[in-house]
């Protein structure tokens, strides 16, 4: 106290340095942009000022020897975002690699100890050749299998030595039970799938599939295997499901909800009957992240938001602490 007493500037100093830090800890809005869309048009569309990351998804194994796909409009996005202070990953894996058995054999075959520690190169290097700030490991469910572990364990120091960035999204009910919670340590941001509780592959099973109690369950469930608060990201869905009359076998985009029902922003359910997310309780979302302390929001994805009046994107950047953009 004295010290503080003789040096007022010195509390005032550690006050704002304490305020840089819990500013940080929220300010972190991650969106996954798919690459299957015109990312040139898409890129020249996005609201960089309100975003940290973008991770693009996704680039996977073309072949056997573990050489990874690249899109061309990904440079597109790249420089642009770049330009404005946004750090871009790629992302690999995706839950349809999941669901692709010639695709997730083959990330089984790269995964074994005899060939984890090349592929593991391979990603560093495509990471640096590329320009991208890191890689997002989107290994989901029945892809988790017992070399995941030794796979992040060669990746990280790999990346981190070229000062590149590890984070990965990984589900509370979709194979996150088999990844080793020693590797939760090694990434820097971990994006908390907390969607999906529900969907057409039930389709008598109707209800919310991202509601807020199911949000703080996921979160719950990831603290308690040892994230950190300030890597943890709680991921919000911008789409929705139908069922009943409304019944399809894929999501409904939140743009397209909002268009076709009138205030359907203001409501988690419409029609006959489509369950999403809309602004209320997207509002609720952004204080869980910011009354628990975690480390910001993750969005799956950024092409499906709604316009500017009735934007997602724009209620969390409005709830989370404002981040000064950077011009061009």
């Amino acid at each position: 106290m004295f010290a503080f007493r003789k040096f007022p500037w010195l509390f005032v100093l550690l006050s704002f340095v304490a305020d840089l830090r819990r500013a940080d800890a929220q300010e972190n809005v991650v969106a996954y942009v798919p690459n299957w869309i015109d990312l040139k048009a898409f890129a020249d569309t996005i609201d960089y000022s309100k975003l940290t990351h973008i991770n693009i998804a996704f680039e996977n194994p073309a072949g056997a020897d573990g050489h990874l796909s690249f899109q061309k409009d990904n440079d597109v996005l790249i420089a642009k975002a770049h330009a404005r202070g946004v750090k871009v990953l790629v992302s690999i894996g995706g839950g349809s690699a999941s669901g692709d058995a010639v695709l997730k054999q083959r990330y089984f075959d790269l995964l074994e100890a005899s060939k984890v520690r090349n592929f593991a190169a391979g990603l560093a290097d495509y990471v640096v050749r590329h320009e991208f700030d890191g890689l997002d490991v989107d290994i989901e469910g029945p892809s988790i299998n017992q070399d995941y572990g030794a796979f992040v364990g060669a990746l990280a120091p790999l990346l981190k030595a070229r000062g590149k960035l590890l984070t990965a999204a990984l589900s509370k009910g979709y194979g996150g039970n088999n990844v080793p919670n020693a590797t939760l340590q090694l990434f820097d941001l971990v994006n908390i799938m907390a969607y999906d509780g529900a969907g057409y592959w039930e389709p008598n099973v109707p209800g919310q599939h991202s509601s807020l109690e199911f949000a703080k369950s996921n979160v719950e469930y990831w603290l308690k295997r040892g994230v950190p608060k300030a890597k943890a990201i709680l991921g919000v869905p911008f789409y929705g499901y139908g069922f009943g009359a409304a019944f399809r076998k894929r999501d409904y985009p939140y743009s397209e909800i909002v268009a076709s029902y009138p205030g359907a922003e203001d409501k988690d359910e419409i029609g006959k009957t489509i369950w999403y997310n809309g602004i209320p309780t997207m509002k609720k979302k952004v204080e869980l992240v910011k009354s628990a302390g975690l480390g910001g929001v993750m969005i799956w994805s950024l092409d499906t938001d709604g316009p500017a009046s009735k934007s997602l994107l724009a209620v969390i950047h409005a709830g989370l602490t404002p981040r000064q953009p950077v011009k061009p």
